[in-house]
């Protein structure tokens, strides 16, 4: 499963040079990650009340091409790995109408326990999401 989040750069993300700031990306990168899930048919915040959260354990962020105010954007993320223990988010972000990304990235998420901040087996706890999770991940993967 692929999904996509639209973005519309606004002035305060802006820095000094008229462009989007190095670190509104990551930012981006969230509201596209949650959107993400909300296909999946949970939201993080009902994850987290299951006693599941996602820490970020490692961030990258390549800048091709600069987005600039009111620049209309598409976020796409993926997941690009996926264990019981991880999961890891692939973004590419998009001025809408071309195709060639002005940005791409990586995050990678444990899942933990609320309460504990312990790692989790997600296969085990929550098999029925897990699955769901998979599934998607499994449609994103090349055939062949």
């Amino acid at each position: 499963m692929k999904s996509q989040s639209r973005i519309v750069a606004r002035y305060a993300e802006t820095d000094q040079m008229g462009v989007i700031h190095h670190a509104v990306y990551p930012v981006w990168y969230e509201v596209a990650r949650t959107d993400y899930i909300k296909k999946l048919g949970i939201s993080y915040s009902d994850l987290e009340k299951l006693g599941v959260m996602t820490p970020l354990v490692e961030l990258s962020c390549r800048y091709i091409s600069p987005a600039r105010y009111e620049d209309e954007l598409i976020v796409e993320v993926t997941v690009g790995d996926l264990s019981p223990a991880r999961v890891e988010f692939q973004y590419q972000v998009f001025r809408i109408g071309e195709h060639t990304p002005l940005n791409t990235g990586r995050t990678l998420h444990a899942w933990v326990d609320t309460k504990t901040f312990r790692p989790v087996n997600m296969k085990k706890r929550y098999p029925g999401l897990y699955a769901s999770i998979e599934r998607a991940w499994r449609e994103e993967q090349p055939h062949g």
